[in-house]
């Protein structure tokens, strides 16, 4: 299991009154804009207790006005760490002297963070005896990309210094290819086509995203494989890699990835299919390698709870 510290001592205090520019705002964004924090890290101290508006703890989603006293109290950052473990289901595909890439279950996140006391893909390789590269922040060390919790298949971790940058620009650099597939409702028309959307963080919901003008720019290309009765098997390559993009791209078309209640699904076809997560899966992974310059390519067979769920959407 990955650990954190608890807040400790608080580092310092912060007084402001709100000025006119952030009238209107969330509590949670007036903090993360007044003292430079990520939005998360203010809604965590606002979820905390941390925060006081005009002398009351506020909810996150109260709104500011102007002039309104903001009292914060910024606690130690807390930490995360990696505990050799070897975890469950977690396949290395390959390795050399330069890379490891693994085959990740659902329910492993890739690195250890604040919050998440599951295993992690740094866990594994840890208990594996793995060595990996020190680039990178201490908790993220080696890690190049990565996938969401609930997504199976394919992840690349650098093992050394030389392979960190040069992989770390790949993805940057969009050159890396990245395909996925998704089981989704619905039929999607074009049965081939492009997401070109903007991707932001959800105004109201943590740990969401959504379509947004101003969001980061965000393109998804994908392909019909399969056509079934009430859901398509899509083949999904990336240019970019934001944060849940596959699933709220398909959300905004109107068409949720199978299972994923977050962003849409129809809960009573997840039941159907005996889904408890979103069926996607990162497929196929192919790159330059860092230290041959030979392009390589890796493949991942859906595991178990995808092939069941696929094989009642294929039933006449």
């Amino acid at each position: 299991m990955s650990s954190s510290t608890d807040d400790s001592t608080p580092l310092e205090q912060k007084v402001f009154h709100v000025p006119e520019g952030l009238a209107g705002e969330r509590v949670d964004s007036a903090v993360a804009r007044l003292l430079g924090l990520s939005r998360t890290r203010a809604s965590e101290l606002v979820s905390g207790g941390h925060v006081l508006l005009d002398g009351s703890t506020p909810a996150k989603s109260e709104r500011v006005e102007s002039g309104a006293l903001l009292e914060a109290t910024i606690p130690a950052p807390r930490t995360a760490t990696v505990v050799a473990h070897e975890v469950e289901g977690m396949q290395i595909v390959h390795q050399d002297e330069d890379i490891v890439v693994v085959d990740k279950p659902v329910g492993v996140a890739a690195h250890p963070s604040v919050g998440w006391s599951g295993p992690t893909v740094l866990d594994h390789l840890a208990g594996a005896g793995v060595r990996i590269s020190t680039s990178g922040a201490a908790e993220r060390r080696g890690i190049v990309h990565r996938l969401d919790v609930g997504t199976s298949g394919l992840m690349t971790v650098a093992k050394s210094e030389h392979a960190y940058t040069v992989l770390k620009q790949a993805f940057r650099d969009r050159v890396v290819d990245k395909t996925y597939h998704a089981l989704v409702q619905g039929h999607p028309d074009p049965h081939t086509g492009t997401v070109d959307a903007p991707i932001a963080r959800h105004p109201r919901h943590d740990f969401k995203f959504t379509v947004k003008a101003g969001g980061r720019a965000s393109i998804t290309h994908y392909e019909t494989l399969e056509a079934h009765r009430f859901a398509s098997l899509l083949t999904i390559k990336l240019e970019t890699g934001r944060t849940h993009q596959i699933r709220v791209h398909m959300s905004a078309l109107h068409h949720p990835c199978v299972g994923d209640l977050m962003y849409g699904a129809d809960p009573s076809l997840a039941d159907r299919v005996g889904l408890q997560r979103q069926w996607l899966h990162a497929k196929g992974l192919g790159f330059t390698h860092p230290r041959s310059g030979e392009w390589v390519t890796y493949s991942s067979a859906y595991p178990d709870d995808l092939v069941a769920a696929l094989e009642v959407v294929r039933t006449p």
